[in-house]
């Protein structure tokens, strides 16, 4: 299926960019501020607005050996399980955060990383699931999502492609019928040269189905050029403020970010068009700039038309300078001034 629907929007080739702000750890677990990053969302102008559903029981256990340490430059130090302890949107608020997104005319979903986070999703009648790049090899979550028959997003980051095929048929053979696949690079931030956006169209003709890009990069480039590759929906983190720190701030962007990436998306998906040659309507009034067969000296009736007295200038309102070996020999059929539009009826 090469396109969908979610909640009257249209998702797929053909359709606006469907654009998602991704809230992950940025709430900083202050439940105000994620009600103000969804409110901000819909100002300006996302499709829709993304949580992690997860508690850090539900991602890892407690323990304290080599195996289950961080190493990463900006979250080592810390052992997963207290990582997911910082980041975890704390469930009770899913509901509240829910009917908020409904209220304002934005979709909520979220990322389910175990059964029982679908089952939460599930009895909140979320429209739409997401599997992340980490849990694309754990199939059978993704076949106990896909069987709600929703919508499914599958990100991609680090997947070959037998374990993308892999996922995408466990998906279609459980049910799931409408998929997104996200183009991503799981690396927090991600360069632009690993991007590999060529990918994107290759993707979407190998597994049949929409390509948008999950985007870790630090600036909108790489979102942006994705669209015009054929990317049809776009992730991306934010946050309100730069002065805000929390686990994914690092490589989040800002709600003024968010905006003129949004604006830009729009912009561009006017650019693209469709395939168009000749005249555009802004340009009809620009045709007179064009050169055309002008008349540059006085020439008497009888007289003939050579390279002298007639010539290829500005502006457009003569014949089409490709006639003009065509009338060099001939005769004109009346006097014709200096300045003249070249025109048939002059010529003998």
């Amino acid at each position: 299926m090469l396109s969908f629907d979610v909640n009257g929007r249209k998702i797929g080739k053909g359709h606006p960019v469907f654009v998602i702000a991704e809230v992950s750890a940025n709430h900083g677990q202050d439940f105000d501020r994620a009600v103000k990053m969804i409110e901000k969302a819909k100002e300006c102008g996302a499709d829709a607005v993304k949580f992690q559903t997860y508690t850090p029981d539900t991602m890892t256990i407690d323990v304290n050996n080599k195996y289950f340490q961080v190493n990463h430059h900006q979250w080592g130090g810390q052992t997963l399980y207290q990582l997911y302890k910082k980041g975890n949107t704390p469930w009770e608020w899913t509901v509240k955060l829910k009917k908020i997104c409904d209220d304002l005319g934005i979709i909520f979903f979220s990322s389910a990383f175990d059964k029982t986070s679908v089952d939460l999703l599930e009895d909140l009648n979320v429209s739409m699931h997401k599997i992340s790049s980490f849990e694309i090899v754990d199939l059978p979550l993704i076949e106990y999502v896909a069987k709600t028959k929703k919508p499914l997003i599958l990100s991609t980051g680090m997947a070959s492609s037998q374990e993308i095929k892999e996922a995408v048929d466990t998906a279609r053979g459980a049910g799931a019928e409408k998929l997104l696949l996200l183009k991503c690079v799981s690396s927090y931030p991600a360069s632009p040269e690993e991007m590999n956006l060529k990918t994107i169209p290759d993707m979407a003709a190998k597994f049949e189905c929409p390509v948008g890009l999950s985007d870790h990069t630090l600036s909108n480039t790489v979102a942006l050029t994705s669209v015009a590759v054929g990317a049809v929906a776009v992730e991306k983190h934010f946050i309100l403020s730069r002065k805000i720190t929390t686990p994914d701030s690092f490589f989040s962007i800002d709600q003024e970010e968010l905006k003129e990436l949004i604006e830009s998306i729009r912009t561009a998906e006017k650019a693209l068009g469709g395939v168009h040659y000749g005249v555009t309507n802004e340009e009809k009034g620009n045709l007179n700039f064009r050169r055309s067969l002008f008349v540059v000296k006085d020439i008497k009736a009888g007289e003939k038309f050579s390279e002298d007295n007639i010539r290829s200038i500005r502006p457009g309102n003569g014949l089409m300078p490709k006639h003009q070996y065509e009338v060099v020999g001939k005769k004109a059929k009346k006097d014709i001034k200096k300045g003249s539009p070249l025109k048939w009826t002059h010529i003998r």
